[in-house]
């Protein structure tokens, strides 16, 4: 059964956005890494890019296969997790905790498009 945190928003694509004042952290849910496996290159964008809601910001590779990852809100990109640069697998490791890229939220009303935990649970299954 796939971790997932109340409080935090997901998209269709399996990203979540933890939202802390004007800031959202973007990564993938604990069920993408899951259906990924072992996670071996993270592609992120540069600091300053801008994000659009629903287009893609880069890409998630596994041994098995690679996923693009798409933003679930609009903004700026103003900070990329490094670590996982040098430690891709710290997604498989907790995949909430190793969020991809931290965006300076455009519009939050887009918030109101993705779902909340209980919705997640029933999309996936779970």
């Amino acid at each position: 059964m796939s971790k997932i945190i109340d409080g935090l928003y997901y998209s269709e694509s399996h990203e979540f956005v933890k939202v802390e004042g004007d800031f959202g952290y973007v990564g993938i849910t604990d069920y993408a890494q899951h259906e990924l496996g072992n996670v071996v290159y993270v592609d992120m964008p540069e600091v300053d890019d801008e994000v659009e809601a629903g287009e893609d910001f880069g890409a998630v590779e596994s041994v098995k296969a690679a996923s693009d990852l798409v933003s679930p809100v609009s903004g700026t990109v103003v900070e990329v997790n490094e670590a996982l640069e040098d430690e891709p697998g710290l997604i498989n490791k907790d995949a909430f905790e190793n969020w991809i890229i931290k965006v300076e939220l455009s519009d939050k009303s887009e918030l109101d498009n993705l779902m909340d935990a209980a919705a997640y649970k029933e999309f996936i299954g779970e």
